[in-house]
């Protein structure tokens, strides 16, 4: 019965390669591979109907090569890294792993991904088309070689009412200049509404948003050295204008919650990631946001249909710099140096590249998974997805909106090296705290910099 589904699988597969949105399937070569080779395939994808998705794709690809077999493990992103140096110290490494970007960068820093055969990939599929923020996620110190290839990721930029900017004659939020007028503008608390929603509260969503501002500005956590250089000027000029927009908010300490009010049509703009799309083009989806349960001030109303052709994102903000913020999930090869396997999985990496077999990947989280591959971002088949998200926006504002992966940035990874101690500085939440001081205690900015630096500093 197995076989009788992949291969009735596997007619209808074919029958598609050869349309992808109006364009021809590449082809997935790779080295040749010569006899039967078995490859386990470590995924942080763990939940069941993504593993089911995913094993329909293996299934295919090994009908297609009868050589290659994949056993596909689940691995918790929060264990990949325990299971696999664990993995390296038995001699035992999977042939390849999928896991967030740093993760592989932190992987490949330790000797524990093959950066010559990644690379090579990235050289056939075609480097010009990926989005260029998610190669500098993955690369190494030496320029123009990675530890890992980008498969999707997810954008976070702000979302804002782009009729509103168009009636009061208002440019786009992007530049630090622009966001800071609107937020101003549509600032009418009498009326209950508000300019902007930042991050507020000591938790994830500040780091999140305040991230991305201090990356416009050319601000880091560290050097290329790993030397703290937080307490810097630019850097305390990404503090005092995140103070300056955090007047504009909602009242009291905020985080992403706040987003009923832009639901609400309270609120000119806020920071989100690619998540936010299904509330605002799906009524089912809206409905928590909606109702007044979560604010006592918003009185709830009906969902507005054409809340998400009035809305518009703006992916990258830039101050000194074009900055993008969100998270790419990549494809390493751990180096156990066996040529067969290696090979193989050089073949099934560039398969889960082809249109078809990227689109039901992506497709499993609409909106959550972002393609690197920019030709992707219009393509009709990507278009189509299961939830009908997509049709809302349009395949040029879909391109708009996962332009924000051409500039990605993080404080985690500097010139190819990633600086273990950025994330031990997330996971304490030592920025949300810093901000929470400011824009709610009313601490001095300066002192407030010397706090933080001082707890970085004891972590380290």
């Amino acid at each position: 019965m197995k076989k009788l589904t992949v291969f009735m699988m596997l007619l209808i597969l074919l029958g598609t390669f050869m349309w992808a949105g109006g364009q021809s399937e590449p082809a997935a070569e790779a080295a040749e591979v010569s006899g039967p080779v078995s490859i386990d395939f470590w995924t942080t994808q763990t939940q069941s109907d993504r593993m089911a998705t995913i094993q329909v794709l293996i299934d295919t690809f090994e009908a297609l090569n009868p050589d290659i077999s994949i056993n596909l493990v689940a691995v918790d992103e929060n264990d990949m890294a325990t299971q696999l140096n664990t993995s390296a110290a038995a001699n035992t490494l999977p042939a390849m792993i999928e896991c967030a970007a740093e993760n592989a960068v932190a992987f490949g820093s330790e000797g524990l991904l093959n950066a010559e055969a990644i690379t090579e990939v990235i050289r056939d599929i075609g480097k010009e088309r990926f989005y260029a923020g998610t190669l500098r996620l993955n690369e190494t110190a030496r320029k123009g070689m990675y530890y890992a290839v980008p498969y999707h990721g997810w954008v976070q930029g702000i979302w804002y009412r782009a009729d509103w900017f168009e009636e009061a004659g208002l440019n786009p939020p992007s530049s630090w200049d622009d966001i800071l007028k609107a937020a101003q503008y549509f600032y009418k608390p009498a009326e209950n509404q508000y300019g902007i929603l930042v991050g507020t509260k000591a938790e994830a969503y500040a780091e999140q948003c305040f991230t991305q501002i201090a990356m416009a500005n050319g601000a880091q956590l560290f050097d290329a050295e790993g030397n703290l250089i937080f307490n810097s000027p630019k850097m305390r000029e990404a503090v005092e204008y995140y103070a300056e927009l955090a007047k504009y908010n909602p009242p009291g300490p905020q985080t992403w919650r706040a987003r009923d009010y832009y639901l609400q049509g309270k609120m000119a703009m806020f920071f989100y990631s690619t998540y936010i799309m299904d509330d605002l083009a799906i009524e089912a989806a809206a409905k928590d946001s909606l109702t007044n349960e979560n604010f006592e001030d918003l009185a709830g109303r009906n969902f507005d249909p054409e809340l998400v052709q009035n809305t518009r994102l703006s992916p990258i903000i830039r101050n000194t710099q074009n900055a993008g913020y969100g998270t790419i999930v990549s494809f390493g090869i751990p180096d156990h140096g066996d040529q067969a396997k290696i090979a193989a999985v050089q073949k099934f990496i560039k398969y889960l590249f082809t249109p078809n077999a990227y689109i039901t990947w992506l497709h499993m989280a609409p909106g959550g998974m972002n393609p690197v591959l920019k030709e992707i971002a219009t393509n009709a088949r990507f278009q189509n997805d299961p939830k009908g998200l997509f049709q809302h926006y349009g395949k040029d504002k879909m391109a708009e909106i996962i332009q924000g992966l051409d500039s990605i940035e993080t404080f985690s990874i500097v010139e190819g090296k990633r600086m273990a101690a950025a994330s031990t500085i997330y996971s304490k939440q030592i920025i949300p705290q810093m901000l929470y001081k400011i824009t709610q205690e009313g601490m001095d900015i300066d002192a407030a910099m010397e706090w933080a630096e001082a707890e970085m500093k004891k972590l380290m």
